[in-house]
């Protein structure tokens, strides 16, 4: 969590990241009374908030229907008696205080929130502009105006790509014309999340600095446009799931430990086609695991990853070496919609089987670079098509992560050497290829040691 101080006095702005995905919630108030923005589905974190500020909440807004993750606002407003405020032109199943372009809400003596209609990534999308005695201090912009983007405008389908693309151009410049320079930009993506069109390293910003670097403001909209379109790659397949569950209005979350499984029931779970998910880092699961388990280890994109490659409905049972973990693998889960773990085990892999533990190798790509002029070996690159045609390792064959489970047999014969960026998407696909039987490698390593160790790269960025 993080505070903003440099605010006027009185008012105080607090952050709560969820870097699993990329995003950033609000809580904003006066010392007396609140308001939170794009409020994530574990709302404990915000009522803890509230609790350790000793402020009251009265109002919830959503900037639009996320496609990233399963809202918190609903139940938040829920459990708070705080108003509920989406675009009027969303359709929803709840009952909610609607808002159009323009729109006021006083909230305490000081605050004021006016709605500014920023469609782009998504056609209803709302952000909030601040005012303390009348003066804008901040904006809140969701999923229009990033830190030196904009949100992608491709989640709701080709159709809409073109015309969603030029409104968030519009909406750009619509924001900078109606706030003062010195205005604070307060996205809700951006950070990592795939709702970004492109990632920026900038932590914090204000419009005048948007205008100095945000291409959507220094591109005219036709090349701003091309651009954004020719850079957007592949988004997670649990997000089609997202703005449904959201626009029902999503109760808040059950994140209770589920029952525990014994070894007997762990191998039942598996040999029915359950997914049962190793949580330990790819280290530790490449040194020992239970057969027929899958590596989402929690140091990495845990949920991002498992909700992409799984098929949605499919039971989850989450191995841990502490129940902390399981927790924490549960609140991740929540987030975008998965709601309950079939079960869960604790400690290590002895005691989650009812045989002996399996091993993989694992090696660099200096390994990578020595071992294939001895043997004949498959080069297999998990990264997304817009990584591989970037810079590949010559002659190696690319299936993204989020593809391998449905193409399994597209993958040629022979002993796999598996890479990614850094190691951890490796290691998924090396869980999913050993539980298939193929004899692998994980290579454990930054893909920029590649060319270090000699390994002949090709592509652009080669």
């Amino acid at each position: 969590m993080t505070d903003h101080s440099a605010l006027p006095a009185g008012l105080a702005i607090r952050t709560i990241e969820t870097p699993s995905l990329g995003d950033r919630s609000y809580v904003v108030h006066d010392g007396d009374v609140a308001f939170v923005i794009d409020p994530q589905r574990d709302i404990d974190r915000i009522l803890e908030i509230l609790r350790t500020d000793a402020v009251r909440l009265t109002h919830v807004f959503e900037t639009h229907i996320h496609n990233d993750y399963v809202t918190g606002g609903f139940a938040l407003a829920q459990a708070t008696g705080a108003a509920y405020l989406t675009n009027a032109d969303d359709n929803v199943e709840f009952d909610r205080t609607p808002l159009h372009d323009g729109d006021t809400v006083q909230i305490g003596d000081r605050m004021r929130v006016r709605a500014i209609h920023t469609p782009g990534h998504t056609f209803t999308h709302l952000s909030y502009a601040l005012t303390d005695d009348a003066q804008p201090i901040a904006v809140f912009t969701g999923g229009s105006l990033l830190y030196g983007a904009t949100g992608r405008p491709d989640l709701l389908g080709p159709d809409h790509t073109d015309a969603l693309a030029r409104h968030q151009h519009h909406s750009a410049h619509k924001l900078t014309h109606a706030l003062p320079d010195d205005t604070e930009v307060y996205p809700t993506h951006g950070f990592g999340s795939f709702c970004s069109a492109t990632q920026s390293e900038t932590a914090q910003s204000t419009i005048g600095q948007e205008k100095r670097s945000n291409r959507a403001l220094t591109q005219d909209e036709e090349d701003y446009v091309r651009d954004l379109l020719d850079g957007l790659g592949a988004w997670p397949a649990y997000y089609a799931h997202m703005a449904p569950t959201n626009s029902a209005g999503p109760e808040a979350p059950d994140l209770s430990l589920p029952e525990s499984a014994d070894p007997a029931e762990l191998r039942h779970r598996i040999e029915t086609g359950e997914w049962v998910v190793d949580l330990r880092t790819r280290t530790a699961f490449a040194a020992g695991h239970a057969p027929g388990t899958l590596n989402f280890g929690l140091d990495g994109s845990f949920s991002t990853y498992l909700g992409w490659l799984i098929t949605w409905g499919t039971p989850v049972t989450l191995l841990g070496e502490t129940a902390a973990d399981v927790a924490l693998a549960q609140r991740e889960l929540v987030r975008i919609g998965i709601d309950r773990p079939a079960a869960h085990a604790t400690g290590e892999p002895e005691q989650w089987s009812l045989d002996a533990p399996v091993s993989f190798p694992t090696a660099t790509f200096a390994d990578l670079e020595l071992v294939r002029h001895h043997r004949d070996i498959v080069v297999l690159d998990v990264r997304r098509t817009e990584e591989h045609t970037a810079a590949r390792i010559e002659g190696a064959v690319n299936i993204p992560i989020h593809e391998l489970p449905r193409r399994l047999s597209d993958i040629p014969p022979g002993e796999l050497w598996i890479h990614c960026a850094a190691g951890y998407r490796a290691s998924i696909a090396a869980s999913f290829l050993h539980v298939a039987g193929r004899t692998l490698v994980a290579v454990d390593d930054k893909f920029e040691n590649a060319a270090k160790a000699g390994l002949h790269l090709v592509g652009p960025e080669a």
